[in-house]
């Protein structure tokens, strides 16, 4: 177990460092811009084993003015009832499928068109609309895994000491994030996000949707709005990174949870603390130094960018899938399936059983 009060000097005293290896002098550029749109087209082919007969798939229906266009949703199979339905509380679209209960081979295949471009904005800066009272409260809310009291708050407090503004809270939040925190490649899926118990244990590693929501609890735990963003890799990297995108055409285990804090003048502005971490253990030839220059480059661009080579599902936490028997789920990133033991494997697509591919559309 880490001491955390040593876990603090060491983590704060190393994000002040952390950059001083200048890119300039670096042989490795990750540097996304906005520089046109793309489009792509998403199939995810669902049949169920196990006897299922229900199934909620999520759909990239995401809408962000600057980089996400939603477009068609369509799907065919045997399914007894498929409709478009929304969470209440976050707005996740999700495609609610039933099939007849003497339905011996169920199938649904949906395919959805979508818009994305690269994000690159400057923190801080910036002429974006004031966040509405009812977002700030959503985005500043604690959840079930997403505490932001007791040892979340504590935690929080004492990496933004002495920082005057909030962008360098965000940033010093971030840089807190990258230097203690590790991927672990044994971690199932993407995590849970259970970060009191991470912050707890010391045990700080995980996949993304335990690095992220690390960041987004502690920033919503001293005031700035906050939220994980759910969606998958659909192209490789135009960088030329191998650990930042998608690998194949098939996509099916290419899910990625990103992070956005929101800032007065830049809005909504894109992080990634658990990318900078997905670099350091995969990128080639693998198990990087944090003074390596590819990472320096990811932990430079992913304060403020991103790449769109990944496309969003939602912002949601704590889904109650309707019509399901099951408790919530912790977030909505894979497909889901339920017989009358309740959910099937999400994050085995082979059993499930379940296939997703993208295919990029070209003038």
């Amino acid at each position: 177990m880490i001491n955390r009060r040593d876990m603090f000097k060491a983590g704060i005293a190393a994000g002040a460092v952390g950059l001083a290896p200048r890119l300039a002098s670096a042989q490795a550029t990750f540097a996304p811009v906005p520089k046109g749109w793309r489009s792509f087209v998403l199939t995810a082919q669902v049949e169920p084993t196990g006897g299922a007969n229900r199934a909620w798939i999520p759909l990239p229906t995401f809408e962000a003015v600057d980089w996400q266009r939603p477009g068609n949703v369509t799907w065919k199979g045997n399914a007894r009832v498929a409709e478009r339905v929304r969470d209440p509380k976050y707005g996740a679209e999700m495609l609610r499928v039933e099939w007849a209960s003497d339905q011996l081979s169920p199938v649904i295949e949906v395919t959805a068109q979508v818009q994305t471009q690269n994000r690159s904005v400057r923190p801080g800066q910036g002429t974006a609309a004031p966040l509405s009272d009812a977002e700030r409260t959503l985005n500043l809310a604690s959840t079930d895994l997403l505490p932001t009291d007791g040892l979340v708050k504590e935690t929080a407090e004492e990496i933004v000491r002495g920082k005057r503004d909030d962008v360098a809270k965000a940033r010093a939040l971030y840089e807190w994030v990258v230097e203690n925190t590790f991927r672990n490649a044994k971690t199932l899926g993407c995590g849970v996000g259970d970060i009191t118990t991470m912050i707890k244990t010391g045990n700080l590693n995980g996949k993304c949707a335990d690095l992220n929501a690390l960041f987004v609890g502690l920033a919503r735990s001293v005031g700035l709005p906050a939220r994980d963003v759910y969606g998958i890799r659909v192209a490789p990297s135009e960088f030329g990174f191998k650990a930042l995108g998608a690998g194949s055409e098939v996509i099916s285990k290419a899910q990625h949870c990103r992070a956005e804090v929101w800032l007065k003048g830049s809005g909504w502005t894109p992080v990634d603390p658990a990318d900078v971490r997905k670099v350091v253990l995969e990128e080639p030839p693998a198990n990087l130094a944090m003074s390596d220059p590819k990472v320096v480059a990811a932990r430079k661009a992913l304060f403020g960018a991103w790449e769109g080579n990944w496309v969003a599902f939602n912002v949601a936490h704590d889904v109650k899938l309707p019509g399901s028997k099951e408790p919530a789920i912790p977030f909505l990133m894979y497909p889901q399936a339920e017989n009358k033991a309740g959910f099937l494997d999400s994050l085995d697509p082979d059993k499930f059983k379940y296939r997703i591919t993208a295919r990029e559309l070209t003038a």
